[in-house]
């Protein structure tokens, strides 16, 4: 083997191993987005199970304060019914 054809075959590997860990950094981003979104689904469903709706974060930006004004009703309520 010549120093030419060396130097080419050690260019071939250092190329296939950033290949090789551009891949990996792939699958690993790929894998926490698939998690991510399975996760949340498996979430919602079992939220739906126990009577709770899961809230699209997207929506949930145009009405912030939706949440806590519910639960200070709720907490509300629940104050005056031990009241009595």
């Amino acid at each position: 083997m010549t120093i030419h054809e060396s130097s080419d075959l050690l260019k071939k590997v250092e190329r296939y191993e950033a290949a090789v860990q551009e891949l990996d950094a792939a699958h690993e981003d790929v894998k926490d987005v698939l998690m991510e979104g399975i996760l949340f689904a498996r979430w919602q469903r079992l939220g739906a199970q126990l009577g709770f709706a899961a809230v699209d974060p997207t929506r949930q930006r145009d009405e912030p304060n939706r949440d806590l004004q519910q639960l200070n009703q709720q907490i509300s309520a629940m104050s005056e019914s031990w009241a009595h």
